[in-house]
């Protein structure tokens, strides 16, 4: 839980570590006031009272989300340069953070404890495993090569937007373009996508999408990256690769 005072000062300091005397026209001391007022002044409704928000940041709110990475970035300062002086990998989004280290599990689970210590107001909790899931993703150790996977909360329900509701097509057809296409991506063996594929299928059609739309959509993902052939066993792992490689284009 990131503190509304903290936050904002986590925010200035962020700014001032990129050098920064203004965004756009707005000169840095005009962005912290209008932050600090941002995150002081949440209200809400409830029973007919109105109450006033005094920790943490609003849910939903984008500069909730900017000054809880920034807060988040000074605080794992320390945790980034030991798992990487150790050999390991660190990521994280959001509040979710993914390692890869060769610590013996009680080591690792010792080194948990004293990151708590660094600051009262974030508490991290462990899922420690040869398999983990990190967001949507599920990445498996196997022998010290990684796998992974398409992961999917026990929750998830088969639920998309559905083909015959009044959207434009076009945000229609890119559902099961860009779905396939993390398909692709996450799935690291060919018989992983083969079954991710075929539930994103069946997905599609109880929503009603016609299975010309899916055929060609799912072909579609294959030309865009130059793919002229249908993806099998043998050309999974090159056409895979080609897709990743790939420059992602901003909109």
């Amino acid at each position: 839980m990131v503190p509304q005072i903290e936050g904002v000062l986590s925010l200035r300091k962020m700014l001032d570590q990129l050098k920064l005397k203004q965004v756009g026209k707005l000169k840095v001391e005009t962005i912290i006031r209008l932050s600090r007022f941002v995150m002081t002044n949440n209200y809400f409704s409830y029973n007919g009272q109105f109450y006033h928000q005094i920790r943490e940041g609003a849910m939903g709110s984008p500069l909730t989300l900017t000054i809880s990475n920034c807060y988040m970035y000074f605080f794992e300062r320390r945790i980034v340069n030991q798992i990487r002086n150790s050999g390991g990998l660190y990521f994280r989004y959001i509040d979710d953070i993914f390692i890869t280290i060769n610590w013996p599990v009680r080591h690792l689970l010792k080194q948990i404890e004293r990151w708590n210590k660094f600051d009262e107001n974030i508490k991290l909790s462990a899922n420690i495993g040869s398999i983990v899931n990190f967001l949507d993703l599920s990445i498996e150790n196997q022998d010290g090569q990684l796998f992974t996977t398409v992961y999917q909360k026990p929750s998830y329900e088969p639920y998309y937007l559905p083909f015959n509701s009044i959207h434009p097509l076009h945000m229609k057809k890119n559902i099961p373009f860009a779905m396939l296409l993390r398909d692709i991506r996450y799935c690291s063996k060919f018989e992983s996508y083969l079954n991710e594929r075929e539930k994103l299928r069946m997905a599609l059609l109880l929503n009603k999408y016609p299975n010309k739309i899916i055929d060609e959509q799912f072909n579609n993902v294959l030309v865009k990256f130059g793919i002229n052939e249908p993806l099998t066993s043998i050309n999974f792992n090159r056409s895979r690769q080609k897709i990743i490689d790939s420059p992602i284009k901003e909109k």
